[in-house]
């Protein structure tokens, strides 16, 4: 593969250091996600402003983390799988949620679950989600809105998903604990 570098604030384009040097700040290091990222300015900046405009939907952290961690899940992005599961935790989602987010089991509630449905045949069919499934994530209680913010979500994770994997990031210490492997492709 070929290699890509995990850029620092010293390292970064230009365009990408105000980015990182405010993750630095915020979060005492920089992602190496966002490392990553930064060799295309562009892309971190996508990246890090969708990213606030999901934490703006109607969405609750908890579902939000439904969202990102099916997604990640699908996609098999061992990364996002441990960096999401440690914030998950920090954001007080119930650790039989996580759990079963990171095994691929169905969750224990009928709405979380739904929306994890919904996610999770999104991101295998492209889109394409049968009219019967988007009427069971009505039917748990959601809105049209958050059809199409799990849509929101998808992207968002879809960028860092692809960035991960076409860069090997390595995982941050600040998530080791939460260390994921994906599944084999013919196991999910």
């Amino acid at each position: 593969m070929t290699a890509f570098t995990i850029h620092t604030t010293e390292t970064a384009p230009e365009a990408s250091r105000p980015i990182l040097e405010q993750a630095r700040k915020g979060l005492g290091f920089v992602p190496n996600l966002y490392g990553a990222l930064a060799a295309a300015p562009a892309l971190l900046k996508a990246y890090t402003t969708v990213s606030q405009i999901f934490d703006g939907s109607s969405l609750s952290p908890t579902e939000r983390q439904v969202v990102l961690l099916t997604t990640s899940f699908e996609n098999r992005c061992e990364y996002c799988m441990a960096a999401h599961s440690a914030i998950a935790g920090m954001q007080k989602v119930p650790e039989d949620v996580i759990a079963a987010l990171r095994s691929g089991e169905a969750l224990a509630d009928p709405k979380l679950q739904a929306l994890r449905e919904l996610t999770r045949t999104a991101v295998r069919e492209r889109g394409w989600v049968p009219e019967s499934d988007v009427q069971a994530f009505l039917d748990a209680g959601y809105g049209r809105q958050q059809v199409l913010e799990v849509v929101l979500g998808i992207g968002l994770k879809t960028m860092s998903n692809f960035t991960n994997h076409l860069s090997e990031t390595p995982l941050d210490d600040a998530f080791q604990a939460q260390a994921w492997a994906a599944p084999s492709a013919a196991s999910v």
